[in-house]
């Protein structure tokens, strides 16, 4: 199976697919697929990367990643709760090309326009969930009626975006594979010192060839992705393991020095460490 792009599974004739994923792990390949996902987080936690930026992902969480967004969860292997999810994925297109155009669906617009850069929803959860737990016995119409009533809930729900910026181009199967190798790595060894010569040998490319490849799919520099790859890890240790000194937690994190530390955080985040951790906020996952 190809990992970019990637084909969600279905019979030819389905236009609603419904998926449950549970195991230890959810499948953490870098990949992108046509149809528009809807996900529930019913169990697990872990970073969540969406097009160029990096989110986390909780128990409860509802998701939505839109068309041929390139995506991973990395699920967190120290935690002790299992990774599961239900989904719902569907194309704009799946119920007939001017189907979501029709006058009586029109206020469904914004679920579709805040799709292009994902997003997390921030309000109705429990009623979204409620609606999630009734699609595993539905029929196949009635996952259809849910499907129109999320879409409701979602395009007047409070959101944040998932990523800031989405490069335009589907990915050949050449790219794909040198993007998931080199956000694989990047995600597996950020606590690690990773210089440009080395994350371009991952990418087999030269260096200078590298940054610009990476910066015209991304936005951002390689080197303020692992920045900011290693703040969000940061920010985690600081919510859970409150007693822990904040200098530990820049090492641990890959940050050599607790100046670069604190000064990369406050980049990111627009505060100190510890000012952070002494507002106890959630909000960043």
């Amino acid at each position: 199976m190809k990992v970019l792009p990637f084909k969600i599974p279905k019979p030819d004739f389905d236009a609603l697919i419904f998926q449950e994923d549970k195991g230890h792990l959810f499948y953490d390949k870098l990949h992108q697929h046509e149809e528009i996902q809807i996900s529930l987080i019913i169990e697990g936690e872990g970073t969540l990367i969406v097009g160029d930026t990096i989110n986390y992902y909780k128990t409860g969480d509802v998701l939505v990643i839109g068309s041929h967004i390139p995506h991973v969860f990395k699920s967190d292997q120290t935690s002790n709760l299992k990774s599961h999810m239900l989904t719902l994925f569907f194309t704009e297109t799946s119920f007939g090309v001017q189907f979501f155009d029709l006058e009586e669906l029109k206020e469904l617009k914004p679920f579709f326009k805040r799709s292009k850069h994902g997003f997390k929803v921030s309000s109705h959860k429990k009623v979204i969930g409620v609606l999630f737990e009734q699609l595993e016995s539905a029929s196949k119409l009635k996952r259809f009626i849910i499907l129109l009533e999320l879409l409701q809930l979602l395009s007047k729900s409070g959101y944040t975006s998932l990523s800031s910026f989405i490069y335009n181009k589907m990915y050949t199967d050449i790219e794909g594979h040198r993007m998931r190798d080199v956000f694989e790595y990047t995600m597996n060894h950020f606590n690690e010192d990773i210089s440009l010569t080395t994350i371009s040998e991952v990418a087999n490319m030269t260096k200078n060839a590298f940054c610009k490849y990476f910066k015209k799919r991304t936005n951002k520099t390689y080197i303020t992705f692992l920045n900011e790859l290693r703040v969000e890890h940061a920010c985690k240790l600081l919510l859970v393991n409150k007693d822990m000194p904040i200098v530990d937690i820049a090492e641990m994190t890959g940050f050599r020095n607790i100046s670069n530390f604190n000064r990369q955080f406050k980049s990111v985040k627009m505060m100190s460490p510890s000012v952070f951790k002494a507002l106890k906020t959630t909000t960043v996952f």
